[in-house]
């Protein structure tokens, strides 16, 4: 029988992730765009962009990761009504994230020799190293619309973001068919037009939602940018305090793709292009169950504030279970629609992409599989963040990813001779650890951390990361 009380959770679950999911998908959207528009470049193109894609966006997850501590620290400071610490906290986000800004810009200004030292191809390097340096110029606004992002959202206000997401989608397809192609005497840049063209939108995103903030209330009344020259070192390192664990944790999940594509560009410019293919439609996929995990993460954070343990485990059931289940749709979709999916990157009837499309049709079917322990892992994780229970989790993930995911593919798929399939099948294995340890851990903690909480919250300091965002928790109380 489909109880009230889980009824009620489902339904909480579904509007506190809707928002979430949405701006997620905007911006994996503009990955999407990249890959598809480069794919019409060739192979050899799509090889370069999927190397130089990955290395960046392992710097900038990480520290986008750091910069998010401005969300619980703003969050805090609503909930202790001190209006000064939500502007502060704000600021030095933005003073962090310059300084990690600059510190990768650097690492990408000479990540070439690491490329050689990995045994890329000298074409997928070249391709890269152009790619990398257009878009590194992107990585102090990416992380400074992080930290604004993290501000708006610490204010329960998430709807701004998800419509400059999208704006920047528009634009990210503009300025892409612009640059890459060149029109009204603008020169064709090809495979630089498209790192080019993610700067572009990676400023206009910071750009727009700082003119909101400035200008906007409530946002313009905390002064963000009012005293933005004065660097405060208290906040600062409360920020890297709170930040560097949330950084690590995305790095470890990261590179786990970073390492993963590094490998397969060792085994050649097929198997790298087949590859960028198939992670874009797994990544694309991710970011549903992604959102439904921050949305457990404030389910299970309430519930288990409440000393209720039945409703967290209630609420990380809902989130594990929504996870998965979307999953599951989507690998039969991998299951049976492989090519075209693949035809949404590639033009099937061209000759010249023969290979990768089979290649990655092949990946695909991988992939299903693949799917269904990633929803489940990341649903799990964010339910364990709700119980604040994070330092086991990542200890999980080292040694999953790492351990076990990335040893397996690289003895299988690389040492083994096994080819991209076995790399694959290696992800796969590194998940289905990582999925199984967090559901047991979850079980496990769910009464320990209930009976931990009986100190509130306020007092502690110590508020879930996305316990930012609004809840609808009245209408559960109204309804018994």
């Amino acid at each position: 029988m489909f109880s009230s009380a889980l009824y009620h959770e489902l339904r909480a679950t579904l509007r506190l992730a809707g928002p979430v999911v949405a701006a997620q998908l905007a911006h994996i959207s503009m990955s999407f765009v990249d890959t598809v528009m480069v794919g019409r470049l060739g192979p050899e193109a799509l090889a370069g962009v999927a190397l130089g894609h990955t290395v960046f966006f392992f710097f900038a997850i990480m520290g986008m990761g750091m910069v998010r501590a401005v969300g619980p620290l703003v969050s805090q400071a609503v909930g202790a009504e001190a209006p000064a610490a939500v502007g502060r906290s704000a600021r030095q986000g933005l003073w962090l994230a310059g300084g990690l800004g600059v510190v990768i810009l650097l690492i990408l200004s000479n990540v070439e020799p690491v490329l050689r030292w990995t045994g890329q191809g000298p074409a997928a390097i070249e391709d890269a190293t152009t790619y990398l340096d257009a878009i590194r110029w992107g990585i102090l606004p990416f992380l400074g619309f992080a930290a604004l992002r993290s501000f708006v959202e610490g204010l329960s206000r998430p709807l701004p973001v998800t419509i400059i997401a999208f704006i920047g989608v528009g634009v990210n397809i503009g300025a892409n068919e612009l640059l890459m192609f060149g029109y009204w005497g603008v020169p064709a840049l090809g495979l630089a037009g498209t790192g080019w063209a993610s700067t572009i939108v990676f400023s206009a995103l910071f750009g727009l939602l700082a003119l909101f903030v400035y200008h906007t209330e409530p946002f313009s009344t905390h002064g963000v940018f009012a005293r933005l020259r004065e660097p405060d070192l208290p906040t600062l390192q409360e920020l890297v305090r709170v930040g560097a664990p949330m950084g690590a944790s995305r790095g470890v999940e990261s590179s786990l793709f970073m390492v993963t594509t590094v490998m397969m560009g060792t085994l050649g410019t097929t198997a790298l292009a087949a590859h960028q293919v198939a992670l874009q439609c797994a990544a694309f996929a991710f970011m549903v169950p992604l959102g439904i995990g921050m949305a457990g993460t404030v389910r299970v954070g309430q519930a288990a504030g409440a000393q209720d343990e039945a409703g967290a485990r209630r609420a990380g059931g809902v989130a594990m279970g929504l996870a998965t289940l979307f999953m599951a749709g989507t690998a039969i979709l991998f299951w049976t629609l492989p090519r075209p999916i693949v035809g949404l990157y590639l033009d099937l009837a061209n000759p010249g992409n023969t290979e990768v499309v089979a290649l990655a049709v092949q990946l695909l079917g991988v992939a299903a599989v693949f799917q269904l322990f990633d929803g489940l892992q990341v649903a799990a994780h964010g339910a364990l963040q709700g119980l604040k229970d994070t330092r086991v989790p990542m200890g999980i993930a080292v040694g999953t990813y790492w351990g076990i995911g990335l040893v397996t593919g690289y003895l299988w798929g690389v040492r083994g001779g096994g080819g991209p399939e076995a790399l694959w099948w290696g992800l796969v294995t590194g998940l289905a650890a990582a999925s199984v340890l967090l559901l047991a851990r979850f079980h496990h903690q769910v009464e320990r951390a209930v009976e931990e909480e009986a100190v509130p919250t306020a007092s502690n300091g110590s508020a879930p990361a996305a316990a930012s965002m609004e809840v609808p928790v009245a209408e559960e109380k109204s309804s018994g």
